[in-house]
């Protein structure tokens, strides 16, 4: 039987890049090397693209993998039928692709770019085509599609830079008037809780509005939901199932970019602390969002569970985090489904014709 070649994608330009090597590093190290022909391909936060070229994937998240010997230039040509590229003294060393996984959070990774070039390529990849990616990667848009669905939300605001530019002192008025505090202020288009706060006063909403523009030019302002934060992940095509829920304790303000990533504060609880009716709901709403944003492959849906056991959507995430401590898999671990046998389903489901 012939081995798959599967290029795992992992680094690229956004400010989730460490995540991704994190991530990357779990998917390389439990993927089947016996099943798979592997080409690893990093980007650079330059945008150069490397064929990496060692074994040690602790590397990765070490920081120290584009300094291996064995590295090569690469890239995936837009040509069908060309592949991955890489570049040798002299040479182009050509390698078919069957499929790709693209192991890239954030901008460029998940917000329908490296889709687009592999759509082009007609080379199949892992997770939802371009127009779901694109809108879920964009809060605003997935606010817009979730509302349509009459899917329970948080209350929000969009702000732009030219709006908060020409007189921010008028629009934090105008979200004070709208909303109680705290208020929660996120960028629309990053993951993993980059350039989110929370703001308890009005100079912290300032603070907040000014960090979360940094990152992009619409921001989404949010009520506050008093209620615990349970995710759910989702797999699959036209018949996708759910996983059980978990429960982030984020020990902290809230489950932020530190709590996730940097900090011990945080507390995951598998299966969440929930009733088993609200269980349902939250797995039983994962899909529906799922199924209307026209997702495929993966994705993480999250949600707050409140006291009195309303469930509210929260967001999507369409690449997961997939490190040693992320949710995804071990939600599906925790459903029955072990970390390798993930890949093996989520590398079936790419392969299949699209719908």
């Amino acid at each position: 039987m012939k081995k798959l070649s599967v290029c795992i994608l992992f680094g690229g330009i956004s400010p989730e890049h460490e995540v991704s090597l994190r991530s990357a590093e779990s998917v390389l190290n439990n993927i089947d090397h016996e099943k798979y022909h592997v080409f690893p391909v990093g980007i650079t936060k330059d945008g150069d693209w490397i064929l990496f070229g060692g074994k040690d994937y602790s590397m990765l998240p070490a920081g120290t993998w584009q300094d291996c010997e064995g590295n090569r230039r690469a890239t995936l040509s837009p040509v069908h039928g060309q592949g991955l590229l890489s570049f040798e003294n002299d040479c182009v060393v050509r390698e078919r692709i069957d499929v790709v996984f693209p192991v890239l959070h954030g901008a460029g990774g998940e917000d329908g770019a490296i889709q687009g070039l592999l759509q082009i390529a007609g080379i199949p990849y892992v997770g939802p085509h371009i127009a779901a990616s694109a809108v879920c990667m964009d809060k605003c848009l997935t606010k817009l599609v979730a509302d349509h669905a009459g899917v329970r939300q948080a209350q929000w605001h969009l702000v732009t830079l030219s709006t908060f530019e020409h007189d921010s002192e008028g629009l934090c008025r105008t979200l004070e008037e709208k909303f109680s505090y705290p208020m929660f202020v996120k960028p629309a288009g990053t993951g993993s809780s980059v350039g989110v706060s929370k703001a308890k006063d009005h100079e912290e909403l300032m603070a907040a509005l000014e960090l979360a523009l940094r990152y992009d030019r619409k921001v989404l302002v949010e009520e506050f939901i008093d209620g615990q934060e349970v995710e759910c992940a989702v797999m699959g095509n036209a018949t996708p199932i759910a996983s059980v829920c978990g429960e982030v304790d984020s020990g902290a303000n809230f489950y932020d970019y530190e709590a996730k990533y940097i900090t011990d504060t945080s507390s995951l609880y598998i299966p969440a602390r929930i009733s088993d009716e609200a269980a349902e709901e939250v797995r039983e709403l994962a899909v529906k969002i799922y199924t209307a944003l026209e997702c495929c492959g993966l994705s993480r849906v999250d949600f707050f569970v409140k006291k009195d056991g309303e469930v509210v959507f929260n967001e999507i995430n369409t690449l997961p985090g997939f490190t040693s401590i992320s949710m995804y898999p071990k939600l599906f671990e925790a459903s029955g489904i072990p970390y390798s046998k993930i890949i093996d389903t989520l590398l079936e489901l790419a392969l299949e014709p699209v719908r």
